[in-house]
C-alpha cells in the first residue's frame, strides 16, 4: 500500500521515538563524548555516592544478647595454647601430633570428631575447569604419608536444632611451622567451641574445622567442602593409624589410645551450611593502636557474601568489642596527588551546594574521598581477577556466604593478661557473630550480593554503580548503527562503478566483516585452550612456555588470516568496525553479569580503543599515533601492567610474572580468563586489522 503522504510527493513522519533514534545516530560524534565523559565521572563520584550500611535483616538482632564467655572458657583455651606449643610436642612428629592433640581436646569438649585426610591438587589447565565443580577431579596416585594433609573436625549437636542447618568456623594452622598467630586462634576458636558446647539457645550446629594449610589455607578448606558435598563411603576418619603411626614414636601414648577408641571411622556432617567465619589471627600492631579487625569477603570471580553479614560482624566489632574495623585499600593511592585535587574539588561543591539547600548533602571530606577511593579501587581490583582474598572464597563455590575475620592484636601477644584480654575480645566477638546467625530462620536474602565496599561502614549498591558502566558502553550500539547506516547507505560515485547484476548483494556486504569477526573470535577461543596441550612439555620453563603461546597464537592467526578474504570497497572498514563495535557492546554486557568489575575495567580500556580507530591512511598523523597509544595500552599484556601501576600493585616485573597471573586466573577458575582471550584479545586484534585496512 502507498501511503497518502507518499501519493502528496511528502516523505512520511516518524513516530517520536523514531525520531529521537535517528537524531542520535546522526550525531554518534556528541554521544560518545558525552556518555564517555558522564561514565568516568561517574566513576569518580562513587565514593560520594556512597550509602552508610545498615542490617536488613530484622532477625539477625546483633548485640541483643549478653555475651556468655567466660572467664572458664578463656582459661581453658590458654592452657590447650599452651600445650600446643610445649617444647615436648615439638620433639614429636608435629604433622600428626598436633592433630591428634585438637581432636582430643574437640573430644573433651564434647564434640564428634573426625579427621579428614586430603591431597593437594596440581593447578595444570584443564579446560573443562572452567565448566565442572571446583576441585572436580581428584588426584588419586603418590598417596603417602608424607603427600597427606590432616584437617582436624569437631562438631556440636545443636539442642534446640534438627540437624538441618550449621555454622562453620574454620581456623588454619600449619602443623609442621606452627605460629604465634596460628596459636591464637585456634584459642579463639576452642574458647567459642567450649562454650557453645554448653549452651541451650544453638539452633544450629557448630563445625569447627581445623584446616591443616601446609599445601595452602584454600586447598585445605577447598578439599573438605569437596567431600562434605559428595557422598562417601568410611576411609576418612583414622589418621593413618596402620601405616603412619611409626613417623610419630608414640606407640600405646594417651594420643593413639584416643585416635584408636574416640575418633569415628566415618566423614562427619552436619546440616547446611548457613555462613562461614575463617578466623586469622595478623602479626601484633604497633604500640598505641587499638586492636583491629580486617574482614575480607571477595570470591572467586568477583563473588561476595551477602552484606547482611559483613554489617553485622562490623556493628559486633565496633560497639561490642571496641575494635577498629578495616578492609583492604591500596595504600599507594593514599598519597596521590590526583585524586586529592579530585577531593578537593568535590568538597567544594558540597560547600556551594549546601550553601544554597541546607538539604542537599553533596560531597564528603577530602581525606574519607582519597581513602573511600583507595577501598573501592582495591575491591575492584580484587573482584576483576576473579581470585579469592581467601579460604573463605571455598564456600562462595558452594553458595554459602563466608568472609575471613582478621584480628590484628595491639604490642606482643606473649604478656599473658594481654592475651587473656585479646581472647576474650575475639572469643566475644565470634560468640556475639554466631548467636546473630543461630537467629536465622532462612538463608541471607534480605541484603545486597552485589556491591563494592568504600569502608567498613559504606557501600555502593549495584543500582549505582552500573551507571557508569552503562554510560561508558551506551555509545557503543549508537556508533555501531551510524557506521552501518553510513555504509549501507548508497554512494551517487560508487553507483556508477557498480554493475546491475551486483546491485541486489549490496546490502549483503556485512557478510565479509562478519565471517572475520567470527574467525577471529575463533582464534580467540583456540588460544585459551592452547596451554593445556603447552602443559603436556615436560620439564618447561614458564618463560618458555609464554614464548611457545605467543608463537602459536601468531601462527594460527596468520592461518586463519587466509579465510578472511580481501574487499577493496573504499567502505569495507566502516562495516568492519560496526560489526566490531557490536560483539564489543555484546560481550562487555555479558561480562558484567558474570563479573562487573572485569567488565567495568574492561570498558575502560576497550571503548575508547574502538571508538577511536580508523585505518591510518585516512587518519591524520596525531589521529594515527593516538590509536598507535590506544593499542598499545589495550594489549592484554600491556593492559595488565597498566591497571598493576595505576591501582598501585607492586609484586614483581617481566613476562614470568604476566604468566604466573594467567596461571592463577585458570588455577582458580576466573571467568576473567575467558574475557580475555575470548573478548579482549579479538577486539584488540579487530582494531589492528581495522588500522591496517587498504582503503
Amino acid at each position: 500500500m502507498v501511503s497518502t503522504a507518499e501519493i502528496d510527493g511528502q516523505k512520511p513522519k516518524h513516530r517520536p521515538i523514531i525520531r529521537i533514534g535517528i537524531f542520535i545516530i546522526a550525531h554518534s560524534f556528541l554521544v560518545s563524548v558525552v556518555c564517555c565523559t558522564a561514565g568516568v565521572l561517574a566513576l569518580l563520584l562513587l565514593p560520594v555516592l556512597a550509602k552508610k550500611t545498615y542490617v536488613s535483616e530484622n532477625a539477625l538482632m546483633p548485640g541483643s544478647a549478653t555475651p556468655m564467655l567466660s572467664d572458664q572458657d578463656v582459661s581453658g583455651a590458654t592452657r590447650f595454647m599452651n600445650e600446643l606449643t610445649s617444647p615436648k610436642l615439638k620433639s614429636w612428629n608435629m604433622g600428626i601430633e598436633l592433630p591428634r592433640l585438637i581432636a582430643l581436646h574437640m573430644s573433651n569438649l564434647g564434640g564428634e570428631v573426625n579427621y579428614h585426610k586430603f591431597q593437594t591438587q596440581p593447578n595444570n589447565f584443564h579446560p573443562l575447569y572452567f565448566f565442572t565443580s571446583p576441585d572436580a577431579e581428584a588426584n588419586l596416585v603418590n598417596k603417602t604419608c608424607q603427600s597427606y594433609a590432616t584437617n582436624t573436625i569437631g562438631i556440636i549437636r545443636a539442642p534446640r536444632g534438627d540437624g538441618k542447618e550449621a555454622i562453620v568456623l574454620v581456623t588454619p594452622y600449619n602443623p609442621v611451622n606452627l605460629t604465634q598467630s596460628e596459636v591464637l586462634s585456634l584459642g579463639i576458636a576452642y574458647s567459642v567451641f567450649s562454650l557453645l558446647t554448653q549452651v541451650s539457645w544453638l539452633a544450629k550446629d557448630i563445625i569447627w574445622l581445623a584446616a591443616d594449610s601446609q599445601y595452602g589455607q584454600y586447598n585445605s578448606v577447598a578439599a573438605w567442602l569437596r567431600d562434605y558435598h559428595t557422598p562417601s563411603f568410611g576411609g576418612h576418619g583414622k589418621l593413618h593409624a596402620d601405616n603412619c603411626r611409626g613417623a610419630s614414636g608414640m606407640h600405646g601414648s594417651k594420643l593413639d589410645m584416643f585416635v584408636e577408641t574416640e575418633v569415628s571411622d566415618t566423614f562427619r556432617r552436619a546440616g547446611t551450611m548457613a555462613a562461614a567465619f575463617v578466623i586469622k589471627v595478623a602479626n601484633t600492631g604497633e604500640e598505641g593502636e587499638q586492636d583491629s579487625l580486617k574482614i575480607y569477603a571477595e570470591a572467586s570471580n568477583g563473588q561476595m557474601p551477602n552484606l547482611d553479614l559483613i554489617n553485622v560482624v562490623s556493628y559486633l566489632a565496633v560497639h561490642g568489642q571496641g575494635l577498629r574495623v578495616k578492609v583492604e585499600k591500596l595504600v599507594s593511592l593514599l598519597d596521590s596527588k590526583w585524586l586529592n585535587f579530585i577531593g578537593e574539588m568535590l568538597e567544594s561543591v558540597g560547600k556551594i551546594a549546601r550553601s544554597l539547600n541546607p538539604q542537599w548533602k553533596f560531597g564528603i571530606p577530602v581525606q574519607e574521598y582519597v581513602e573511600g577511593s583507595a577501598t573501592l579501587v582495591s575491591s575492584l581490583y580484587n573482584q576483576a581477577i576473579g581470585v579469592p582474598t581467601g579460604s573463605h572464597g571455598a564456600f562462595r563455590d558452594y553458595q554459602v556466604d563466608a568472609i575471613t575475620l582478621e584480628i590484628s592484636p595491639k604490642l606482643s601477644s606473649s604478656n599473658k593478661a594481654r592475651q587473656t584480654e585479646f581472647l576474650f575480645r575475639g572469643g566475644r566477638l565470634i560468640e556475639g557473630v554466631v548467636r546473630s546467625v543461630n537467629n536465622l530462620l532462612e538463608k541471607f536474602h534480605q541484603s545486597f550480593f552485589l556491591y563494592l565496599l568504600t569502608s567498613s561502614n559504606k557501600f555502593i549498591s549495584v543500582g549505582v554503580y552500573m551507571i557508569a558502566f552503562l554510560l561508558l558502553v551506551a555509545p557503543l550500539p549508537v556508533v555501531a548503527a551510524s557506521l552501518f547506516s553510513n555504509a549501507t547507505s548508497t554512494n551517487p560515485n560508487s553507483q556508477k562503478h557498480t554493475s546491475s547484476s551486483s546491485e541486489p548483494f549490496q546490502s549483503w556486504r556485512w557478510l565479509y566483516p562478519t565471517k572475520t569477526i567470527f574467525l577471529v573470535h575463533l582464534w580467540g577461543a583456540i588460544v585459551s585452550l592452547l596451554p593445556y596441550f603447552i602443559y603436556q612439555i615436560p620439564e618447561c620453563q614458564p618463560t618458555s612456555r609464554l614464548l611457545i603461546w605467543a608463537s602459536l597464537s601468531i601462527f594460527i592467526l596468520a592461518v586463519l588470516r587466509s579465510f578472511f578474504g580481501s574487499s577493496t570497497h573504499l567502505q569495507e572498514w566502516v562495516l568492519l568496525k560496526s560489526v566490531t563495535v557490536s560483539s564489543l557492546f555484546i560481550g562487555l554486557c555479558l561480562m558484567s553479569v558474570i563479573n562487573f568489575a572485569t567488565a567495568e575495567i574492561g570498558a575502560l580500556i576497550l571503548v575508547p580503543m574502538c571508538l577511536m580507530i580508523k585505518p591510518w591512511k585516512i587518519a591524520g598523523k596525531a589521529h594515527s599515533a593516538f590509536n598507535l597509544l590506544l593499542l598499545t595500552v589495550g594489549f592484554p599484556g600491556a593492559a595488565f601492567f597498566v591497571v598493576k601501576g595505576a591501582f598501585g600493585v607492586q609484586n614483581g616485573s617481566g613476562l614470568v610474572e604476566f604468566w604466573y597471573w594467567v596461571e592463577s586466573l585458570w588455577a582458580w577458575n576466573s571467568a576473567t580468563y575467558i574475557y580475555i582471550c575470548m573478548v579482549h584479545l579479538p577486539c584488540w586484534v579487530l582494531c589492528i586489522c581495522i588500522l591496517l585496512h587498504c582503503c
